[in-house]
């Protein structure tokens, strides 16, 4: 993976990412990841460009080899609480305040960072775009929030049957709106996105 001209931090950095900002149910899920300087894990990349299957394995790889690693989420009716821009920097936030380790800086993929005071002081931070195929610990937290995500909606689709979670995620698919429009949202569903506030 070619490394960008970035800024250099001094003290551990975590890489920062989300998944889950345009789907119609379900939360925004967001982790950070540090990585030791000597580790080295093959294969990161942006979770879109991987599969399922080489996603799941690289996510155990990096829980285990990482030197800390936190994910955090915004559920649906914060989402429609605070809107999901706010939820999603929220969720980011969360995650850096779960780490083990904290760090002295974060790296996100994207434009905008979230809040990054804490306790008095302000942590430094940098905001990648495409920042999830640039930076190994964006990439890694990039797969541990897909990963963790599409588990919660699996396990979603059997509390929930009719929708098809399981298949579609969540996302905005035809056979998930009409579904929408035959059986209407359930309490997972985020009641402030058009679709699913015209079919409620």
């Amino acid at each position: 993976m070619q490394q960008p001209q970035l800024f250099r931090f001094q003290g551990p950095v975590a890489g920062v990412d989300e998944a889950g900002r345009g789907p119609l149910a379900g939360p925004v899920v967001a982790s950070a990841v540090i990585l030791a300087e000597e580790t080295s894990i093959a294969g990161l990349d942006d979770s879109k460009k991987l599969g399922a299957k080489r996603r799941d394995e690289l996510s155990t790889e990096i829980k285990a080899r990482a030197l800390a690693w936190s994910v955090a989420w915004c559920d649906a009716a914060e989402i429609d609480a605070v809107n999901i821009l706010a939820a999603t920097m929220l969720a980011m936030r969360r995650a850096v305040l779960g780490l083990s380790v904290f760090p002295t800086a974060i790296q996100v993929d994207g434009n905008r960072l979230p809040d990054l005071r804490f306790n008095g002081r302000c942590i430094e931070g940098e905001a990648i775009v495409g920042g999830d195929s640039k930076v190994p610990a964006i990439s890694a937290a990039s797969i541990i929030a897909k990963t963790t995500r599409d588990a919660i909606m699996e396990r979603m689709d059997s509390l929930y049957p009719g929708y098809g979670f399981k298949r579609h995620k969540g996302y905005g698919t035809e056979v998930h709106r009409e579904r929408l429009r035959q059986i209407g949202p359930c309490d997972q569903h985020r009641r402030s996105f058009a679709p699913v506030r015209m079919a409620g």
